[in-house]
């Protein structure tokens, strides 16, 4: 029904800098809100940051405040994390996520609220 696409992982030095980006693509109605999570080898999938439909409210794990922005284009159905200063403990598969009918206000910081997954990128970040 709706179709996630991640691009922009890759390989970075330790205090450098990517920008993720998702496409979303298909039978989207309406409002919804988009998401990032990660995962890194033997771990289990984190919430990073989301955003509702207005870009009026974002939420981030702790851990990344500061470092990562979330923003995105509705026109494009598209979806950004700016990722600075990044950290060897920051490497993981990048998944976008969104939530299909929401409000204006939601966005979920859990990953059973989401609808629709991403492939993934791989963003490894060196030291």
């Amino acid at each position: 029904q709706v179709q996630l696409v991640e691009s922009g992982g890759g390989l970075v030095q330790a205090g450098g800098s990517l920008r993720l980006s998702c496409a979303a693509s298909g039978r989207i109605f309406g409002t919804y809100a988009m998401g990032w999570f990660r995962q890194a080898p033997g771990k289990e999938r984190e919430f990073v940051a989301a955003i509702n439909w207005s870009a009026t409210t974002t939420n981030y794990v702790d851990s990344v405040k500061g470092r990562f922005t979330i923003s995105r284009d509705n026109a494009k159905n598209t979806a950004y994390l700016q990722m600075n200063s990044l950290k060897p403990e920051d490497t993981a598969v990048y998944y976008c996520a969104a939530r299909l009918r929401t409000d204006w206000g939601m966005a979920p910081l859990h990953e059973y609220e989401y609808d629709y997954w991403g492939q993934g990128t791989q963003v490894t970040v060196s030291s």
